[in-house]
């Protein structure tokens, strides 16, 4: 190509991404501008919040995180509340801030105050790698996303873009291991959602071109044996009959064949204990166990996890480990119980009607097209607990890699165009 065809085909390229560019209204072209002029002073406030510890139960920086927001979202003129959770559930509490009006949609923007990061952590500081990276506890789940949400927000009100709009902020303190019972750490959560029409969740991004329509809901699963004791030389006859632990094995290998299969559902045994004697301690997770190999085991357990994408997969799969369960080995006995922990987000025609609008916000920014990401690669969140209220996205927030490990990250590069994506998107909603 010479170089006056190559001088032409740039030129014809300009003006269309030109083209493109004026897809924005001229307020919302100075929306991303002061989102722009914002974003180092973003990226400092997210320093500081992660340089808090706020594990789960560390219920005092937790708190303490809240308490730099509760600042931030006052100078915005937002209301603002510290809701405490009661001492016994070893829980801090969530921070709420409102902005009260009729106009448009009624948004509840979702984050969390919390990391899986404790205060015995070694990994404590935010620590830049480079110019696009930083090493970061809690800096990608999920305290980038707050800070999207915040400085999205502050862009809005700088414009005087707020005026009569219906705005919910929750950020909760126990989204990483959530206080029970969940009628309580969850009431003002779902409280919030019946006042709104739309939730937008703030988790970590999956992919800056992807959005989370639908996520699996998961549920607490526990399995008990009984076997007889008695010496190993008479195991399988009729008075000794199998044992616990064959019974467990019994279990666990039907569940695998029978119950396995169905999209989006698993199921994960987490720990397993068999012997003469068990003891587990719930509030570590560690146990001790006695046996001997020429003893037949007496007891048995199995602790495990259930992910779904809808309350029929969970009630159907939960009736199959039931029946499995109910079929005994000889001189044996077995229980199983569950207990419920994040519902199903799931992907509605409002979810889709949702993305198809962030997807014209991404588009109008020259950020490309964003699509639904798939939920069997997806955990549970906060944006569950509403979705049977509003319509729902999740994974709005920061992008980074390794989160709740030791080399957790956050991508500084994209915090300014998440920001003004979310700003837009925040603007069309209040505004239709």
């Amino acid at each position: 190509m010479n170089f006056r065809r190559l001088t032409s085909v740039l030129v014809f390229l300009f003006f269309c991404v030109q083209l493109t560019a004026q897809k924005l209204s001229k307020v919302e072209r100075k929306l991303v501008k002061t989102v722009e002029v914002n974003n180092t002073e973003a990226i400092n406030f997210l320093e500081n919040v992660v340089n808090i510890n706020s594990g789960t139960l560390n219920a005092k920086g937790v708190k303490e995180v809240g308490m730099v927001f509760k600042n931030a979202f006052e100078d915005l003129n937002f209301s603002t509340k510290w809701i405490e959770m009661p001492q016994e559930m070893n829980r801090a509490g969530h921070f709420f801030a409102e902005t009260e009006g009729t106009k448009g949609k009624k948004l509840l923007l979702i984050g969390h105050l919390d990391t899986v990061f404790e205060e015995n952590s070694p990994f404590q500081e935010f620590t830049r790698v480079n110019d696009s990276t930083a090493h970061a506890p809690g800096g990608n789940d999920m305290k980038g996303g707050d800070v999207i949400v915040l400085y999205a927000l502050k862009a809005l009100h700088a414009n005087g873009l707020l005026n009569d709009a219906q705005i919910i902020v929750a950020f909760t303190g126990d989204e990483e291991s959530t206080g029970k019972p969940l009628e309580i750490s969850r009431k003002d959560l779902i409280d919030a959602a019946k006042r709104s029409d739309i939730a937008l969740g703030f988790e970590t991004s999956t992919g800056f071109n992807y959005a989370t329509v639908a996520r699996r809901g998961s549920s607490g699963w526990e399995l008990e044996v009984e076997g007889k004791r008695a010496h190993s030389s008479g195991i399988f006859n009729e008075r000794v009959g199998a044992g616990a632990i064959f019974e467990m094995s019994r279990i666990l290998n039907a569940f695998y064949e029978e119950v396995r299969g169905e999209e989006y559902l698993t199921f994960n045994p987490g720990i397993l204990m068999g012997g003469t004697f068990v003891d587990y301690d719930e509030s570590t997770g560690k146990g001790e166990v006695f046996g001997k190999s020429n003893v037949v085991s007496q007891t048995a357990m199995v602790k495990g996890g259930l992910r779904f994408i809808s309350e029929e997969q969970k009630e159907e799969a939960r009736n199959k480990m039931r029946e499995i369960v109910a079929n005994n080995l000889p001189q044996t006995s077995a229980t199983v119980s569950f207990t419920d922990s994040y519902p199903a987000m799931v992907p509605t025609e409002g979810n889709n009607r949702l993305l198809a609008e962030l997807n014209q916000v991404s588009q109008d920014l020259n950020q490309g097209e964003v699509i639904g990401y798939d939920p069997g690669k997806r955990g549970a969140a906060d944006t569950s607990f509403v979705a049977n209220y509003v319509d729902c996205l999740d994974g709005l927030g920061t992008m980074g890699s390794g989160a709740h490990t030791p080399e957790e990250t956050v991508n500084l590069n994209t915090i300014e165009a998440l920001t003004k994506r979310t700003a837009v998107l925040i603007y069309r909603l209040i505004n239709q």
